[in-house]
């Protein structure tokens, strides 16, 4: 027997299209409060004036407040966001997208967002609040959260909220500092993450990549040594996947390794290791933490990362299938499948 949804979407088309675009709205008045109306427009890439009309019908029913500071969420509208959120699912066709990814990855979970976090920002805040439910069931006992840098994780982090008050986390970074913003620094992440969390954190004041001889004096200082064992006990983490280019930029790389990624077609890159586009490791480079081998014997390894331009990353990475939960976005999981 056909769903609601899908009768709906005979039905009432435009009712469907009206429904999905004032949940965005919710979620982004959700997400961003509090805002004002110019500002949801450019979050949403709607005109003032749609907003206005839209924004005045939201507040008649009790779904948002307006202030002059700007507008936030009602208790009514978060109630109305969590019931509707299933539904939405399934309108967008979310359900299958995420076993046709499990299918294509092999991967052993798949989540999927609305949207394409490459345009809006409000995308990568919903892959951060699927991540922290995703933890909320997992956080069963003491636990040590490795966390990577980039502003996938960074958006995880603003969304952070408390996981379990029964049991004891620790957040590490899952290597050192990339050359990026400090607000995208893994140790500033995890310093976040567990204030948010009411967790406790360790940090990792060291640059990736770092020379050879660097590596094994610093390997051997104490302070190092037990930040490094922590890292290395942990249960849980958290991931981005980048694309090799960008991230050999972001690294400062030399002319001549560039162009051996390039030569070898680099696709994708965690852990300091790039991969071509059948997941083979190309390049290495030297970094202190968590390195590829150490994923096999961690519980629980997320991979989170979206954008229509990191569909080809995400594929490269997930043909060494190290990481058992992949949460992204509906623009990337599209792409995926489009080849």
């Amino acid at each position: 027997m056909r769903t609601l949804a899908e009768l709906q979407k005979k039905l009432v088309p435009d009712l469907l299209k009206i429904m999905q675009q004032r949940y965005f709205i919710l979620q982004s008045v959700d997400n961003f409060e509090p805002i004002g109306r110019r500002g949801l427009a450019d979050k949403l890439s709607l005109t003032e004036r749609h907003v206005r009309s839209e924004v005045d019908f939201l507040h008649k029913q009790g779904l948002i407040d307006v202030t002059t500071k700007g507008m936030y969420i009602s208790k009514e509208g978060k109630l109305v966001l969590e019931q509707l959120s299933d539904m939405m699912r399934e309108i967008v066709g979310i359900s299958v997208l995420e076993k046709q990814i499990r299918d294509k990855l092999k991967v052993k979970n798949v989540i999927i967002v609305p949207g394409n976090s490459d345009d809006y920002e409000w995308v990568k805040q919903e892959m951060g609040k699927a991540c922290v439910a995703y933890l909320k069931k997992i956080v069963n006992s003491p636990s040590t959260i490795a966390v990577t840098g980039g502003t996938t994780m960074a958006a995880i982090a603003d969304v952070m909220t408390p996981l379990n008050n029964e049991y004891e986390s620790l957040f590490v970074p899952a290597r050192g500092g990339v050359g990026e913003k400090a607000e995208n620094q893994a140790s500033r992440i995890v310093s976040e993450m567990a204030k948010k969390a009411n967790g406790d954190y360790r940090l990792l004041y060291v640059p990736d990549p770092i020379s050879e001889s660097a590596y094994q004096t610093l390997i051997h200082e104490p302070m190092i040594k037990d930040i490094l064992q922590q890292i290395k006990n942990a249960n849980i983490v958290i991931h981005g996947i980048g694309d090799a280019k960008t991230m050999a930029r972001r690294r400062k790389t030399t002319e001549e390794t560039m162009n051996k990624l390039i030569a070898h077609h680099a696709a994708s890159e965690a852990f300091g290791y790039y991969f071509d586009q059948h997941g083979n490791i190309v390049h290495k480079v030297r970094t202190v933490g968590l390195q590829l081998e150490d994923l096999a014997s961690i519980e629980h390894v997320i991979a989170v990362a979206g954008g229509k331009s990191k569909a080809d990353a995400i594929v490269s990475y997930f043909k060494q299938g190290k990481s058992d939960l992949l949460i992204t976005d509906e623009a990337a999981a599209e792409k995926i499948l489009r080849g």
